[in-house]
Parts: C-alpha cells; sequence; structure tokens
C-alpha cells in the first residue's frame, strides 16, 4: 500500500499543472504592414453549447499605434482550425481609442471548436480604420500658385493633391499681391478619390509693404518717391527708405472725376439796360 501511494504523487503533480496551464495569448497586427492597431486574444472560454456550437468569449487588448484617434473601427474575426478552416466568426468593434492609447473589449462568437489561429476582415474605408484611411483631394487656387498649409504644415504650391485622413482639417493659402485665405475643410471617411476643392483669393483691402526685416505694414501708401515712401497705418504716417522696403503691393484705386457745371456769371444790370438811342 504505501508503494502505490508513492508512485501516485508525481501523476497527481503531473495532472494539476496541466489543469493550470494557460494558452498563448493570440496577437495580431492589423494591417500586416505599417499597422494601426495590435490586437491580443486572451483565451477562449466556453460560456455554453447549443445545436452543437459552442459560445466563446475572449477579452480582447487593442492597442492604437497610431498618433490619430481612431473613433471607430469594426472587424469580421473568423477562428480557424491548424488547417486554415473556419471553425466560427464573430464581430469586433472597437470605439474611441485615443493615439496610443490601450482597451480591454469583450469578443463573443460562435464556434464548432476552439480556434488555432484568426482571421481579420475589417468592414469599413476597405480595410482601414476610418481615422487612418488617406483620401487624395486636389487643392486648387484661383489663382494659382499659391503656398498651401494643411493643419500648419507646408503641402508646395496649387494646385496640388493632398491624402488627408478623414476629419476636419484647416487649410492657408497665401499668395503676394492677393489675401490670404483660411478655411476648413471636412473629409468624410466615405469619400471618394479624386475629390477637389477651388479657393478663390480675394484682393487685398489695403496697400501692403514688405520690409527686408520680414515686417508687414498693412496700410495707405501717401506718397512715394525715389528715396522714401510714406504709409499711413492706423492712423499714424510712417517713412521708410526705399532701400528698406522688399516688396510694395498697392491696391488698384478707381479715381471718378466728376465735372462740376460751370454757374453762369451774373450779368451786370447796368451793360444789360437799354441804351438811349442816340441823336
Amino acid at each position: 500500500m504505501p508503494r502505490r501511494a508513492t508512485s501516485l504523487l508525481p501523476l497527481l503533480i503531473l495532472v494539476s499543472a496541466l489543469s493550470f496551464a494557460k494558452k498563448p495569448d493570440l496577437v495580431m497586427m492589423w494591417p500586416p504592414e505599417n499597422p494601426t492597431l495590435k490586437l491580443t486574444f486572451g483565451t477562449f472560454h466556453d460560456m455554453g453549447s447549443y445545436a452543437g456550437k459552442m459560445t466563446l468569449v475572449s477579452d480582447v487588448t487593442v492597442q492604437n499605434l497610431t498618433p490619430k484617434i481612431i473613433p471607430r473601427a469594426s472587424f469580421n474575426v473568423s477562428l480557424l482550425d491548424r488547417n486554415n478552416v473556419r471553425l466560427g466568426n464573430g464581430l469586433l468593434i472597437i470605439e474611441d481609442l485615443n493615439p496610443g492609447q490601450s482597451a480591454k473589449v469583450q469578443f463573443q462568437c460562435t464556434s464548432v471548436g476552439q480556434p488555432a489561429m484568426l482571421n481579420l476582415a475589417a468592414n469599413n474605408s476597405g480595410g482601414v480604420p476610418t481615422s487612418t484611411k488617406a483620401i487624395p483631394v486636389m487643392i486648387v487656387s484661383v489663382p494659382p500658385g499659391a503656398t498651401l498649409k494643411v493643419d500648419g504644415q507646408a503641402m508646395g504650391m496649387t494646385p496640388a493633391t493632398v491624402r488627408m485622413q478623414a476629419g476636419t482639417h484647416n487649410l492657408e493659402l497665401h499668395r503676394a499681391g492677393y489675401a490670404d485665405a483660411k478655411t476648413p475643410l471636412d473629409v468624410n471617411p466615405d469619400e471618394l478619390p479624386g475629390g477637389s476643392i477651388t479657393i478663390t483669393l480675394g484682393g487685398l483691402a489695403s496697400d501692403t509693404i514688405e520690409l527686408r526685416d520680414g515686417s508687414i505694414l498693412n496700410g495707405d501708401v501717401v506718397s512715394m518717391s525715389l528715396e522714401s515712401v510714406v504709409i499711413n497705418v492706423q492712423g499714424k504716417e510712417q517713412t521708410f527708405e526705399r532701400n528698406r522696403i522688399k516688396k510694395m503691393f498697392l491696391v488698384e484705386r478707381t479715381v471718378t472725376h466728376i465735372s462740376v457745371p460751370e454757374t453762369a456769371a451774373p450779368q451786370n444790370p447796368a451793360s444789360t439796360a437799354p441804351q438811349a438811342p442816340k441823336h
């Protein structure tokens, strides 16, 4: 009897170790190239069976690998066996994931067995989460040749095609001799490639003088000569030597000449009096 008890001890230890063994997590990067999301699927727990199918639940840790917020992304998750045969599938939804943030969501699906592999297929934006899909938009200015900034970053000269993610972007256009233009642009996540926006630059509201030190003055040029320029800025006249001035942009002014009809001079009553006949 003592020998049997001794021989069963290693077996009991082995069974106990196997019962507490944990299957490795399934880690997936989406998309495989230049990933924006890291998804870690925990152990799939069997919550019950019905009609030959199990209801499996897994805690999924999702990490946003981009510097942009991901407001929503949804995936069809297929459960596969070692032979790449599908055992079941379910829907995984991710919402409001800030840049670099990780969140835990629960994934539930039906399957005929425990999965060995997973396959992801995105439901929106052709497989790219909404906020990371880059949509090409052509920016056109009238006249062309304006410097373009999108969200404060230089994008060259117009016309220019810029790839922008879904959301609201700020456009800034500058062209010498024209008023600067600033406008928001909303890019819809379902926007089709090939779209364009045309921005007409307005004329300057006042004369502009750009000095060689980079200063810019807006006002009314009062007078200029070969040596100096006088400009009225907010009611104060300032004089600058011509060698200090880099550029000048003068607003076109229309001068209308109104002719005033001449008033006939009153006649001298003495000159108009009838003269006496000469004898």
